[in-house]
């Protein structure tokens, strides 16, 4: 069953264009994450489904009740959709206790007393804030504050949970661990969920499906592991994960791989899309893709270390000649080689992507 639809939406700030044709679909069950740069859109798309940007354009469905459509200047407020919205702020009411905050969209719709008790304590219940419904919100903890926030969303069961950039309030620490819990929490209940992040890690991590967005438009779409795994686009290949980027000419084409040559180098790569010899394109490999030193890959690079650094996990190097026109690569190890040595780096040819530009 398909819990939301959005076919061709159009809005525009003024004289802008914020969103110049976007359609998706997020089905019961389903978390869909919008990604992209700031200004992409991903936050106007979401204020759209909730009724707070009036689109020029285009249709949204939500269940099988239309909010909006453009023809017809068919538009329902945004209380009327019935829609369960987690600001980035959090938003709660500093005079209220979690628990009245929580139960504020049932109040609204006039829910009896009794019930309005049993569904807030079961909420907090679920939350793991049973015991906090007294409290204040100044007296909570950030990571507090956001369940009682997704709380007071879900309370009166609606149709599709909105959250816009949820966890970006909180330190990295607490993100991760927030990241598993609202994961958990969304499979569990059997929730329909569309969410804005700029975090890609974070995407990938709660998402059933990622809509990544460039300039008002859906650049690509699919589940991580598509979106990281096989990028359509350069935009694509290069927004996801940690890239080496390289320039150069197409050299020649064998089957479905393509050679880029550089002033000094070759390397065969995956291309995307349709590709001519003598072409100027632009190839990306993923940082943990390449190799230091593996003499079974032909497909390979010898630059010199320029630098190292240690990140806890693992060394990060960085390799490049001299000379200005040199690829600039980096790669991941667990030591560190001798400043100045040279270094073969390889990389499979599958995982080179090349683009044109």
């Amino acid at each position: 069953m398909t819990e939301l639809t959005v076919e061709s939406l159009h809005l525009n700030y003024g004289t802008n264009p914020v969103l110049k044709g976007v359609s998706m679909q997020l089905k019961k069950g389903e978390v869909v994450t919008l990604l992209g740069p700031s200004g992409s859109g991903k936050t106007t798309l979401l204020r759209a489904v909730a009724g707070l940007e009036a689109p020029c354009k285009g249709r949204i469905i939500i269940g099988d009740r239309v909010v909006y459509d453009g023809n017809t200047n068919q538009e329902i407020s945004v209380e009327e959709r019935n829609l369960g919205l987690v600001f980035q702020s959090y938003a709660l009411w500093p005079h209220m206790t979690i628990f009245d905050n929580i139960a504020y969209p049932l109040k609204l719709r006039k829910t009896p007393t009794a019930e309005i008790k049993q569904r807030v304590q079961a909420v907090l219940d679920q939350l793991g804030l049973g015991h906090l419904g007294q409290r204040y919100p100044h007296q909570l903890s950030g990571g507090q504050q956001q369940r009682v926030a997704i709380g007071r969303g879900l309370v009166y069961n609606p149709p599709v949970l909105l959250l816009d950039e949820p966890l970006s309030n909180l330190d990295a620490k607490l993100r991760e661990e927030a990241r598993v819990f609202l994961r958990s929490l969304i499979v569990d209940l059997g929730l329909s969920a569309l969410m804005v992040t700029h975090d890609q890690n974070e995407a990938m991590a709660i998402s059933d499906r990622i809509l990544l967005l460039n300039n008002g438009v859906i650049e690509q779409q699919g589940t991580p592991q598509e979106m990281y795994s096989t990028p359509t686009t350069l935009f694509s290949a290069e927004f996801m994960g940690s890239n080496n980027r390289l320039y150069g000419h197409v050299a020649e084409l064998a089957g479905d791989y393509a050679c880029i040559q550089g002033n000094s180098w070759k390397l065969w790569g995956k291309p995307g899309g349709a590709l001519k010899v003598g072409q100027n394109v632009t190839a990306v490999i993923r940082v943990e893709q390449v190799k230091l030193n593996d003499a079974a890959e032909q497909n390979s690079l010898e630059l010199p270390l320029l630098t190292g650094m240690y990140l806890g996990s693992h060394w990060e190097y960085l390799f490049r000649e001299s000379n200005e026109d040199s690829p600039v690569l980096r790669a991941f190890g667990t030591t560190k080689p001798a400043s100045g040595s040279h270094c073969r780096l390889s990389m499979p040819a599958d995982q080179v992507w090349i683009f044109p530009g």
